[in-house]
């Protein structure tokens, strides 16, 4: 449909005749991603002359239809300019009952507590979706939304979520998101001003169903129910997206505490739900787990301390149901085999936290991961046992992902070195070792409880034949030298140390040592500060 048409009739035409012009071209471009460059302007202008439509008194019908033209019209960032105005951003956030920017708004009803048609309702979806295109593709809207503060009239929004149709509590949520990810300025108002983060939770609690049987405990799900619906998972999805952007950096205070601890136990409940699909479970389980990252350490006790359903006997009664979930979706995203940077660091760095912190939380994992070693004739890093694939990530190539995997370990070996060593091999653990600064062993600077878990039979009887390097026994190899005469060994070991002054001569190799703080450094350095430390140590 030619463009130059529809905007010399939107002219002259009255409210029906804009309305069936506007329905044919949504016909048209429903599917329209990529525009033409040439019709640039004259896209603008059918922004603008929409807009003025928006403007004037038209029936709900007439509303939904200029509205799906603009969110055909906002997928393009060029021509956004009539709409990322003051006037512009006012009428979509009328459309879509923010009242954005006018006076007395927490006083006036939200379009979930207005009596309204289905017509009704359809409009405020769709100014809701081309708030969303328009926020996403222009940063000039972004700005003229914090000027009018559209925010403001999203918590207000917020404050009637249990009476949400789903559409209309999805792209609320989704715009809230958006706002809070693009403008971390607007961050701290949402936190401080508008207690964004406990209307967020409350709408949590909502839609998940929390039911409390304590402070910080919410009945288990039972087994039997039914699997959450996707479209309260949906929703729950955006919240979670829009609480990690909200927590991303501490406010501190008691409020703050007892918030962070309400936001734990509804994610504990959450990681115990199941919903339609495996999929989407896991999807849920990731939301949760970055969420909880950002929430302060010492709230984590959360996740285990449930006195009223009770917990194991073992683990000073702590209930472990949580942090299983939490590892069987670690080692799940360790087997896609792709995408660890995004999809597996952060639970891993969550159980690392988890367990520095948290003694029987800490406990649970290293009977999981690092269970009493028997069999050490195989190489750590060969098998499908957790400890194995976890070790195999130690030297990934990203070293991001390498550096996580080993600290992890090394937390659940009470950040001995002595115990890393046993468990992965030095060969495995010499990059952690090397950033530490322990490659002469000790500890890490943690303090850990005394308990230590005692060596199987197996383990102590075959020891003393363990290669440290490799971290398993190895069959004998054959000496190659037995059968060599003398001269031979002379000849082949003047031959070695030729090469080895080639390589050095050439810098291909450099002598090292390890300085008494057990850094890598120059052989000449590392002698240099022994010779120090020497005659700082001679009496007069």
């Amino acid at each position: 449909m030619d463009l130059n048409n529809i905007l010399s009739q939107l002219e002259t035409a009255n409210e029906e005749e804009v309305e069936k012009l506007l329905q044919q071209y949504n016909q048209e471009n429903s599917h329209t991603f990529t525009f033409d460059p040439k019709e640039e302007a004259l896209r603008s202008k059918l922004c603008q002359s929409v807009l003025s439509v928006l403007g004037r008194q038209v029936q709900p019908s007439c509303q939904r239809t200029c509205l799906e033209t603009l969110r055909i019209l906002s997928r393009d960032k060029r021509v956004l300019a009539p709409v990322a105005t003051r006037e512009g951003i006012l009428i979509l956030g009328r459309m879509a009952r923010l009242h954005a920017g006018e006076e007395g708004g927490d006083n006036q009803k939200s379009s979930q507590e207005d009596t309204q048609s289905e017509e009704e309702e359809r409009v405020v979806v769709e100014a809701l979706k081309c708030l969303c295109n328009v926020v996403f593709n222009s940063p000039a809207a972004q700005q003229v939304s914090v000027d009018v503060q559209l925010a403001h009239g999203l918590c207000a929004s917020l404050r009637t979520a249990r009476t949400w149709h789903h559409e209309v509590g999805l792209f609320t949520l989704r715009l809230l998101f958006l706002l809070s990810a693009l403008r971390p300025d607007v961050r701290g108002v949402l936190r401080r001003e508008w207690h964004a983060v406990r209307l967020l939770t409350e709408v949590l609690e909502h839609t998940l169903d929390v039911r409390w049987v304590g402070p910080y405990e919410a009945t288990r799900p039972d087994p039997q129910a039914l699997p959450m619906p996707a479209e309260d998972n949906e929703r729950a999805m955006e919240a979670l997206k829009a609480l990690f952007n909200l927590t991303l950096s501490d406010a501190g205070g008691e409020e703050d505490d007892h918030q962070f601890r309400l936001i734990a136990a509804i994610l504990r409940h959450l990681l115990m739900l199941k919903t339609e699909t495996e999929v989407k479970t896991e999807e849920a389980h990731s939301h949760a787990v970055n969420l909880l990252n950002n929430l302060p350490v010492s709230c984590l006790d959360v996740l285990i301390d449930v006195p009223v359903q009770g917990g194991l006997e073992k683990y000073g009664g702590k209930n472990m149901d949580a942090v299983q979930v939490l590892l069987d979706f670690m080692e799940k995203r360790i087997d896609k085999g792709s995408n660890y940077k995004e999809g597996l660091t952060p639970v891993l760095s969550l159980l690392t936290e988890g367990s520095r912190h948290h003694r029987e939380i800490r406990r649970y994992i290293k009977a999981q991961v690092l269970p009493p070693l028997k069999d050490v004739k195989i190489r750590p890093e060969i098998g499908t046992a957790i400890r194995n694939k976890l070790v195999r990530l130690m030297t990934h190539v990203d070293m991001g992902v390498k550096q996580t995997a080993a600290e992890f370990l090394f937390v659940l070996c009470k950040e001995s070195v002595d115990n890393l060593l046993k468990y992965t091999g030095y060969g495995n653990a010499a990059g952690l070792l090397v950033a530490r600064g322990l490659l002469g062993g000790g500890r890490g600077e943690t303090q850990y409880s005394e308990d230590e878990d005692s060596d199987t039979e197996e383990y102590k009887s075959a020891k003393p034949f363990i290669n440290p390097i490799t971290g398993h026994v190895e069959e004998p190899m054959p000496n190659p030298i037995e059968e060599m005469t003398e001269e031979q060994k002379e000849y082949e070991a003047q031959k070695l140390v030729n090469m080895f002054d080639k390589l050095s001569r050439q810098n291909v190799i450099r002598p090292m040592g390890v300085r008494p703080d057990g850094t890598l450094a120059p052989l000449e350095e590392t002698l240099c500060d022994r010779s120090e430390d020497n005659s700082g140590s001679d009496s007069d």
